[in-house]
């Protein structure tokens, strides 16, 4: 949030409340989960590649300047940089290796997906409720239902 105070967001759509922390639980929990899954299959990220890769978004966003307003843009912390750009290398590696395995392109995602669920279950992810709940079919934290069973619709 104080990241956003430093750029003009008039112009941005971005998460606030409930659906900023359960983003950034997310990012976080599937950051981890991707972690595991490249330790898992022996995949390794450098800081060299971290570096190409960073260098090449500012790059793209008009430099240095232009990184803090892309950033809020797109809801990473710049403290978060390192760690996103570490997830985005992973994935890449994760359906490289896939695509030569003979796994088509357009399932890789889903392949990727199933990879990281399977982490999940192996760790045993739980969330702490006031950021959602783990949809462990999905690997993603939903928001919870405060009101749970408590409610229900009156046409019943």
């Amino acid at each position: 949030m104080a990241e956003r105070s430093k750029v003009d967001t008039s112009q941005m759509q971005l998460e606030t409340g409930e659906a900023l922390n359960r983003a950034q639980m997310r990012f976080h929990v599937l950051s981890e989960l991707l972690n595991k899954v490249a330790a898992k299959l022996k995949i390794t990220v450098t800081k060299a590649e971290i570096d190409t890769r960073k260098a090449s978004i500012i790059e793209q966003v008009g430099g240095e300047a232009g990184l803090p307003t892309a950033l809020v843009g797109a809801g990473i912390a710049s403290k978060d940089f390192d760690l996103y750009l570490q997830s985005i290398i992973i994935s890449d590696k994760l359906s490289q290796g896939l695509e030569a395995t003979g796994i088509p392109a357009d399932q890789v995602g889903t392949a990727i997906q199933r990879l990281v669920v399977d982490i999940a279950k192996e760790n045993k992810v739980t969330i702490n409720p006031r950021y959602g709940v783990w949809d462990a079919l999905n690997a993603d934290v939903v928001p919870v239902d405060s009101a749970g069973s408590a409610v229900t619709p009156s046409d019943k």
